[in-house]
């Protein structure tokens, strides 16, 4: 079984690298390398277009068909203006908690992963398990796309894919997607006494976000009380806002970015049709009164849906090695998961720590939870030695 104690010390150095999204990954990933390079274990990376960033894809055992894959992003999100009760990117245990950021999401998966990559190599794996790490994830799932086609693309076929992310060590088949839109709304300055000769962007765009309000609150009042997703169905929401300089001038620009998260099988892009509607009418009624001016919504990111598979591989898998018999699963975050299976791969959601703890301020992992996590891996293991 891999040992807790290696996972924690790994789950130390990889919280130590500052990954958070804005900035590189690469040092962490540099690090990766070493140690795979120490255990013989074959590597590539997939970087992003600048070279700034970079998953990583890692093979432990026969480069064969049918093997399982164990997905997790590298990114954390950022810590600015959180009161934690200690460094963030300094492992702290106590009260049978490992706290700091990236603990829960998702550095305890890939540490207990590469805890358990001495374990499998030693037992002859007869079955590949292969390592996929990602870049990006935080801010709309940007660098697992490049990676998943190149697991497609190069590796013989895996049979299944698990993403560990935070679940508590359950099996989870369904996540939500998401779409991300930033929205630019360009007026004309003028003094605010003067209406008649600018545009206020903040005023153009408290329409657009009134009309996503009200579409909010339609989502709400018509979510199918049978879904399994808390919240039951979609759901909007206006997360950044900046606009105007003072409050006697006309605002000259106003910029707001919103999200919309959908089940399995929701279109997302025709609940925004009437969205994108009144921006074009908006758009073209500034324009008549200033040519400079203009309304733009520029889609960000969209990250599929994860939908249950019927008799899913991956999530009999799952169950099995994490000794899970509870009743079917779904969480409204968005995650890789959903794209590993738009590439046709039998995918699960399971991985030590639960989602409540993720993205707070004293973040933390519980022991008991890598614990939990290294019984798994101690069955992968078995499950790689068995004969083909």
């Amino acid at each position: 079984m891999p040992d807790l104690a290696t996972a924690a010390g790994l789950l130390k150095t990889l919280v130590g690298f500052d990954t958070t999204s804005r900035g590189s990954n690469l040092a962490l990933v540099e690090w990766v390398e070493t140690y795979l390079d120490a255990l013989g274990a074959p590597h590539r990376r997939v970087p992003n277009a600048e070279g700034t960033k970079s998953n990583l894809i890692a093979t432990l055992g026969p480069m064969v068909e049918g093997g399982v894959v164990l997905s997790g992003h590298t990114d954390v999100v950022p810590v600015d203006g959180q009161p934690w009760s200690s460094d963030p990117f300094t492992v702290v245990q106590r009260d049978g908690r490992l706290y700091g950021r990236g603990t829960c999401d998702m550095k305890g998966f890939i540490a207990l992963a590469l805890a358990a990559a001495p374990e499998i190599l030693a037992v002859n794996p007869k079955k590949p398990v292969h390592l996929a790490f990602s870049y990006d994830e935080e801010i709309g799932c940007l660098g697992a796309p490049a990676m998943i086609e190149t697991i497609r693309r190069e590796l013989p076929r895996p049979a299944l894919v698990v993403v560990g992310e935070p679940t508590d060590m359950e099996a989870v088949s369904g996540h939500k997607g998401i779409m991300t839109f930033h929205v630019t709304v360009t007026g004309r300055e003028a003094h605010s006494s003067q209406t008649q000769q600018g545009v206020s962007a903040n005023m153009v765009a408290v329409k657009l976000m009134a009309a996503l309000v009200a579409l909010s609150e339609k989502l709400e009042r018509e979510a199918d009380p049978a879904s399994l997703f808390t919240p039951k169905g979609a759901t909007l929401t206006i997360g950044v806002v900046h606009g105007g300089t003072a409050h006697n001038i006309l605002a000259r620009e106003c910029h707001f970015h919103f999200d919309l998260r959908c089940p399995p099988g929701v279109d997302a892009e025709a609940l925004l049709g009437g969205f994108f509607d009144l921006a074009k009418v908006l758009d073209a009624q500034v324009k008549a009164r200033a040519p400079e001016a203009g309304v733009t919504v520029r889609r960000h990111s969209n990250v599929p849906a994860f939908a249950p598979e019927k008799d899913g591989l991956a999530e009999a898998f799952a169950r099995r090695l994490a000794g899970d018999n509870g009743p079917a699963r779904a969480v409204s975050y968005a995650a890789e998961a959903g794209q590993f299976q738009g590439a046709g791969f039998s995918t699960v959601l399971c991985g030590p720590g639960s989602i409540a703890q993720a993205h707070q301020p004293d973040e933390y992992v519980e022991v008991s939870q890598m614990e939990r996590g290294a019984a798994f891996m101690r069955r992968l293991s078995e499950w790689a030695a068995q004969e083909v």
